[in-house]
């Protein structure tokens, strides 16, 4: 009898090193019980398995027996509980694929969640995201969709965190000063969530990779600082029609919206056809910003992100959120497409007779 249960300790104990869920290895566990009675009913007496695994199968009856009993004795008392307090139960979780049982822990609140559920969270989990820049509004966009279990996350940046950086761009350290920015990122995120598979490419966005680039991903997030990487990126996104997430920030108000044109938004060269004057659009570096601020519409970048892969509310298509930070308001405006714009507005050849 002690030899079954030394085998049981070492199915247990190699299910938990491969990270089997907790039921496949009660599951692996059964299976050698039933093998255990199975010997003693069908062997002789005499046999020499039937002497390893004890006389009768009499004990491994009882202790299937008492473990029924344990079993049901615990949903009883759940519920009795339940009845006590008049609060239903709560839901269990959906299935959700190939899931390990430490990914169900992680994301048991989207579980749980009506509009995620178990299905929007497969969805997650198979979805790819490219983040241009990972700085200010990349770092709080890439944390929260690594927190919530985007299974791709590709990051592109030709720069080196800087002691100034740290002021607002949270997912970088004073240990990683000089670190390519995207490895910095990497190094966070695999901390943070190791189910999640980050890519970084420690490089410019440029015209010669941006449609091969843009093309492996479904959603991309443009969280940059410059008009020249914005105005590629929205012809790029618009030409293979993926939506694009698109943040702004200046001192303390901040920008959001969603340019898909797939879906017969506006595009970014819609909004801002042209680039503004020299000192027009300062750079944090000249104007500064309020270190919260990134963190604000980063975070809801991530937001928008997760709602528009799981299909969950409404997302800001066709809107621009401005949020005034100093002020505390936050208001909503309806963007429009111009018919003249040169990426997304009628080419010559559709509007000819």
């Amino acid at each position: 009898m002690a030899l079954v249960l030394v085998m049981a300790a070492a199915l247990w104990g190699i299910g938990v090193m491969m990270g089997t869920p907790r039921r496949m290895r009660w599951g692996m566990i059964g299976v050698l019980w039933m093998s255990v009675v199975l010997v003693h009913l069908i062997l002789p007496e005499d046999h020499p398995l039937r002497l390893a695994t004890g006389d009768t199968a009499a004990p491994w009856l009882l202790l299937a027996g008492a473990a029924a009993l344990i079993v049901v004795y615990r949903q009883g008392l759940r519920w009795l509980r339940v009845r006590a307090d008049g609060s239903p139960e709560p839901p269990a979780p959906q299935a959700v694929g190939l899931f390990s049982e430490t990914e169900l822990g992680r994301y048991a609140r989207h579980i749980v969640l009506r509009e995620i559920g178990g299905p929007g969270q497969r969805k997650l989990k198979n979805a790819r995201v490219l983040v241009i820049g990972a700085g200010g509004l990349g770092s709080p966009a890439l944390l929260y969709m690594a927190a919530s279990g985007v299974g791709t996350i590709g990051v592109i940046d030709d720069d080196t965190v800087d002691g100034s950086n740290l002021q607002r761009q949270v997912i970088h350290t004073d240990e990683r000063i000089g670190m390519p920015k995207v490895f910095s990122a990497q190094a966070a995120i695999t901390a943070l969530n190791p189910f999640v598979t980050v890519r970084p490419y420690n490089r410019r966005l440029a015209p010669d990779i941006a449609r091969d680039l843009f093309a492996e991903y479904d959603v991309i997030l443009d969280g940059t600082d410059n008009f020249d990487t914005r105005y590629l990126a929205n012809e790029v996104a618009h030409e293979l029609g993926k939506p694009l997430i698109s943040g702004a920030l200046s001192q303390w108000e901040g920008q959001l919206t969603i340019y898909d044109t797939a879906h017969d938004t506006p595009c970014y060269r819609c909004i801002f056809p042209e680039r503004p004057a020299p000192g027009l659009a300062p750079s944090c570096a000249e104007a500064g910003v309020f270190s919260p601020l990134p963190g604000m519409i980063g975070t809801m970048m991530a937001g928008e992100a997760v709602k528009l892969i799981t299909g969950a509310g409404a997302v800001l298509r066709g809107a621009m959120m401005i949020h005034d930070a100093l002020y505390s308001e936050t208001r909503r405006i309806t963007l429009k497409k111009r018919a003249d714009c040169p990426v997304c507005g009628p080419k010559p050849e559709e509007t000819s007779p």
